[in-house]
């Protein structure tokens, strides 16, 4: 019997893959996502097609579409990163705050209208809320507007949008489980989240990269997939143990690994991994598409479409309004965000496997995203003809209001002293929270394993109380110091004399009661119990009186050299790029930078290229896969992916970093790999390039090609960057043929 299922679970896998290769390339020639086309092939495996095999067995699907969400989450998490989060700022937070909770609530109000229960309601409220950041940047990628103004401010949205979905996933499971929405409950399941992120982020950053350094140079790519794929199972169980889903556990580990130097390793090395049990996992949604019920469901279907589609237009507009944007970038951007995707279909997911979520519900939301992502690429080119509209019918009062917003909201945040103060604000708040953190680890170890040893080593329950106070507080000195002690650099301090005249001590005042009083609580929390609730406060206030006037300079530097190694943990990948902590002489760094495919001197030889010359930088090695080839000579060739080590002074290194690690300029139409051939052909008189040296024809940027050999009179010449291209030439070239056209004769 056993074999048999084997037997089923390789037939049922060769079918669905099967279906969805063929689909998906259906879907490729139609320039549709090929998500569509894995939704289209699960159907086609299914029980309602009967003109083809379907699958044996649906668990064996569902077996590794699981495996799949994990996988997908992990993927997301390593293109996340919190630091990324940091820096799309308040604005991107709360545009995205007033979109999830405005289709949240348009979600919930049309589940009601339409008989649903209030579980369902709420849980359709949120598979409509998310927009899909992989179809926005395939649809913006394939209309060449990747490098629109309105486009970065759309992208800091869908971050925020991902970590809101994942939150959002919790939170439903939770209200699924109580079968009950209680504020109280709400609160505290967010709380717990948050705080169960906050520890493992903090034993996170401060162990992972710190092995990734160590062992670097043994990590091969085949060990790399097994331990990235190894602590991804490992968090996902870690949070499936904390009472929360495998997917946040994946999504976690890969936000973690997302800061290390590894980052883009890591997320090549899976990425077929993720497309083979992501197209799974999409597969098993079409399965579950039933025509009966969406026939009978049309309505429904076509209520729920217009509704994503109109309130994601008017959220998202009205929220970069809110957040100072011009109301053309406002409605470019809202009419990006018309569709919903992957996370709606993982919340469904989520619902089901609860228990909570009617079926129908299912194929319902399969069919909304469908006709949204069809839709979304006509929106967005929509989006400027229906601002002009708009603008022309607005009274000019409405017009000169909204301007003049925009450029107050503008003014307002380029104010210099209110950025200073923001940035020591915002950092002194990451440094409490992750502190905060570090002691909650420890009063947690202490009370589920110190505190039992410790009372099997002392007699009576007196001494063993006191012990146990003792060892608890040495724990938490140095964390309850690093807590109470205000950050804020000389140099800021200066910056703010010159601007104000003064420095203002109130922010840091009001810092440094906040944090005293919370370093009394955390004391207080830790020995409760061990005493009485009077000696436990009277404890914790003279501690931490005393960690501030007596004890400081004993621990500051081991303070100070934990924190710095956390920092540079959390700075990683930026660091390495950078090279920032690796100075050599006086102002020079060692910094490491990824080629990319725009990079202007891909496939030269280090001779040509002229590193030296032309940005005053000297390459030290370059890291191919897991080969490192340290001082290259200049016969070597520099080929997208590989990692340069260069040695500059920090202007020279951010000069060059954008040129390196450049991707195909958005203004070159996307390469048809059909159409890319091995051909010749002869050069003509009104052909660009005739009159300019190969150096300076551009011929890999201007035209994506890439140059064989130039036969000029019946010699085969060899391509130096000296030649100069006369009419008449025949060039033998690798490159999109309709790309060449304007060279041919």
């Amino acid at each position: 019997m056993e074999h048999l299922n084997i037997n089923l679970l390789i037939q049922d896998l060769a079918l669905i893959l099967g279906l969805a290769a063929i689909a998906s390339l259906v879907f490729k020639l139609l320039k549709q996502p090929a998500v569509l086309g894995y939704i289209v092939a699960g159907f086609l495996a299914s029980p309602h097609f009967s003109f083809l095999p379907n699958v044996a067995s649906h668990d064996n699907v569902e077996f590794w579409a699981q495996i799949g969400i994990i996988v997908l989450l992990f993927s997301l998490g390593l293109e996340f990163s919190f630091k990324k989060l940091l820096k799309v700022g308040g604005s991107a937070v709360l545009t995205a705050l007033i979109i999830v909770l405005g289709m949240m609530g348009s979600g919930f109000m049309v589940g009601k209208m339409l008989g649903m229960n209030a579980i369902n309601s709420i849980f359709l409220g949120g598979m409509i809320s998310m927009s899909s950041t992989t179809i926005i940047l395939k649809a913006l990628t394939d209309l060449n507007m990747r490098q629109r103004r309105f486009v970065p401010g759309v992208f800091a949205v869908l971050v925020v949008e991902d970590l809101f979905a994942v939150v959002l996933m919790v939170v439903l499971s939770s209200v699924a489980v109580h079968q009950s929405v209680s504020g109280e409950e709400m609160i505290e399941t967010i709380f717990l989240l948050v705080l169960f992120l906050v520890m493992w982020f903090t034993v996170g950053i401060f162990l992972i990269p710190s092995i990734f350094r160590r062992l670097r140079r043994y990590i091969t790519d085949e060990l790399m997939l097994v331990l990235a794929m190894a602590l991804c199972f490992f968090m996902a169980i870690a949070a499936l143990k904390s009472g929360y889903s495998l997917a946040l556990g994946a999504f976690v580990m890969g936000s973690i690994l997302a800061g290390t130097s590894e980052a883009e390793r890591i997320e090549s090395i899976i990425t077929p991994v993720k497309n083979l049990f992501g197209a799974v996992f999409f597969i098993s949604v079409g399965m579950l598409v039933d025509p009966v019920v969406m026939a009978e469901n049309a309505t429904t279907i076509t209520v729920l479409s217009l509704v994503v589609i109109v309130g994601m237009i008017f959220f998202g507009t009205f929220g970069m309004l809110a957040m100072g944007q011009p109301l053309r970038i406002a409605m470019q951007s809202g009419f990006c965000l018309t569709q919903i995707g992957e996370f709606s279909f993982i919340i469904a997911t989520t619902g089901m496997s609860l228990g909570v979520l009617d079926g129908k519900l299912y194929p319902i939301i399969v069919a909304v995203s469908v006709i949204t992502t069809f839709f979304t690429p006509f929106f967005i080119k929509g989006a400027t003809p229906c601002y002009e509209w708009v603008a022309k019918k607005l009274p000019k009062s409405w017009n000169v209001l909204l301007d003049g917003y925009s450029s107050k909201q503008a003014t307002s945040e380029h104010s210099e002293n209110r950025k200073l103060w923001r940035k020591v604000v915002r950092r002194n708040l990451v440094r409490t929270i992750f502190y905060s953190a570090g002691i909650i680890i420890v009063i947690v170890l202490h009370d589920m394993f110190i505190h039992h040893h410790i009372g099997n080593l002392v007699p009576g329950d007196e001494w063993d109380n006191l012990m146990s106070a003792a060892v608890v507080i040495l724990l938490m000195l140095p964390l309850i110091y690093g807590l109470s002690r205000p950050n804020i650099k000389s140099e800021e301090k200066s910056q703010i004399v010159q601007q104000t005249g003064r420095i203002s001590l109130v922010p840091l005042v009001v810092m440094c009661i906040f944090n005293f009083l919370l370093s009394n609580v955390f004391f207080f929390s830790a020995i409760y119990g061990l005493f009485t609730s009077q000696i436990a406060l009277l404890i914790a206030a003279g501690v931490t009186l005393a960690i501030t006037v007596l004890f400081s300079p004993l621990i500051h530097k081991q303070v100070m050299r934990v924190e710095k190694h956390f920092i540079n943990n959390a700075n990683q990948r930026e660091n390495r790029r950078t090279g920032k902590e690796r100075v050599l002489v006086s102002d020079l760094h060692l910094a490491h930078m990824r080629v990319g495919y725009g990079c202007p001197f891909v496939g030269e030889k280090l001779k040509n290229a002229r590193l030296r010359q032309k940005y005053g930088i000297h390459l030290a090695s370059i890291q191919r896969n897991s080969v490192e080839h340290l001082v290259p000579d200049g016969e070597m060739r520099i080929f997208p992916g590989d990692i340069l080590g260069v040695i500059g002074s920090d202007e020279q290194i951010l000069e060059v970093l954008p040129i390196v690690e450049s991707t195909a300029t958005a203004a070159q139409p996307p390469v048809d790999a059909s159409n890319v051939k091995f051909t010749h052909f002869t050069l003509c008189a009104t052909a660009p390039i005739v009159g300019r040296s190969l150096k300076e024809a551009r011929l890999s940027q201007d035209f994506s090609a890439l140059l064989v050999s130039v036969e000029r009179d019946g010699e085969h010449l060899a391509p130096d960057v000296d030649l100069v291209f006369q009419p008449g030439d025949i060039l033998w070239i690798v490159g999109d043929t309709k790309r060449l056209q304007p060279l041919h004769e």
